[in-house]
């Protein structure tokens, strides 16, 4: 797969990804308070749901890479905090979790 092809379908699933939380109810209007928006802690676990930060800090800087042409991260474990995350929810978050799957493979598969 060539380095454009790889660009492309980390989009579609950044898209998908987006269309899954908005499903599932989990995308909402208003943006977290700035504070919650710069914690340094990994899935800003200190300031926002898991959902919150895949569509206010997760899916924005995905984009900004792929638009703005960057290198695209070597590796991705979004899936394993989902896995934790969605523990007692595994049939409302099943879709969303297939897809982060996917993105994980995406990311780290060689260019």
């Amino acid at each position: 797969m060539t380095v454009e092809q790889r660009v492309l379908d980390i989009a579609d699933q950044l898209l998908l990804i987006e269309r899954e939380l908005q499903v599932q109810g989990w995308w909402v209007g208003t943006a977290p308070d700035p504070k919650a928006l710069a914690s340094v802690e990994p899935f800003a676990v200190d300031t926002m749901a898991f959902e919150q930060w895949l569509q206010w800090i997760f899916l924005p800087r995905m984009t900004q890479i792929i638009e703005g042409g960057h290198p695209l991260p070597n590796a991705s474990g979004i899936l394993v905090m989902a896995e934790t995350v969605f523990a007692d929810r595994p049939e409302q978050s099943r879709e969303l979790r297939r897809l982060l799957a996917a993105f994980d493979r995406s990311i780290s598969a060689d260019a």
